[in-house]
């Protein structure tokens, strides 16, 4: 682990090659699970307030599963606030499928028309990072999925580290700065393995 300004930072995220492909996967972290994405508190808030901007980006099943449920995000087996699933489908009520059979979340879109002032939930933006909120520090995980080889494949391919896919998100939440200074960590970790 390498820490920097209070997180510890898994080697994985510089060793390991990453960048989505919708193409292949066609967006299966929206589909497939016993869970739905963990939420921040501030993130269910804020979804709950603007779930009327956010309902038009959803597919009917999913806005009838929030009215089945009555709530726009819940608790799951394992005590962590999550967005809701549909139950006989496995997928976010928050994601839809694209003409091209790929499945995009209704959050993000929301955002990106400016409907909504906030992105797709953090825990989303991040992936394949996973965060563990330590006493003094966050602890930045790199998480294996099978789901997700295409997006290793196309990593190697293009020989992106992990970290570097997810500037947009890691800015987002540690800052530019802080992200500008991972990069010259980057640069002298690759020199100090050769």
């Amino acid at each position: 682990m390498i820490e920097h300004r209070g997180t510890l930072i898994s080697e994985e995220l510089f060793e390991k090659r990453f960048v989505c492909n919708l193409e292949a996967c066609k967006g299966a972290c929206c589909e497939v699970g016993d869970s739905g994405a963990p939420l921040e508190p501030d993130e269910a808030k804020l979804i709950a307030k603007h779930y009327a901007a956010i309902e038009p980006y959803m597919t009917a099943r999913g806005k009838q599963s929030v009215k089945d449920q009555g709530y726009t995000s819940v608790v799951d087996m394992d005590g962590e606030l999550v967005t809701p699933i549909v139950q006989e489908y496995a997928e976010c009520v928050y994601a839809k499928k694209d003409r091209t059979g790929v499945w995009k979340c209704g959050i993000e879109q929301a955002f990106h028309d400016g409907k909504i002032p906030f992105n797709k939930p953090i825990s989303c933006h991040l992936y394949p990072i996973r965060v563990t909120k330590l006493k003094y520090h966050d602890a930045l995980n790199y998480h294996q999925w099978d789901i997700c080889s295409p997006a290793c494949e196309f990593g190697a391919k293009l020989g992106v580290p992990a970290f570097r896919f997810l500037k947009e998100s890691l800015t987002r939440v540690y800052g530019a700065e802080w992200y500008e200074e991972l990069e010259v960590i980057y640069g002298e970790w690759v020199k100090g393995r050769t």
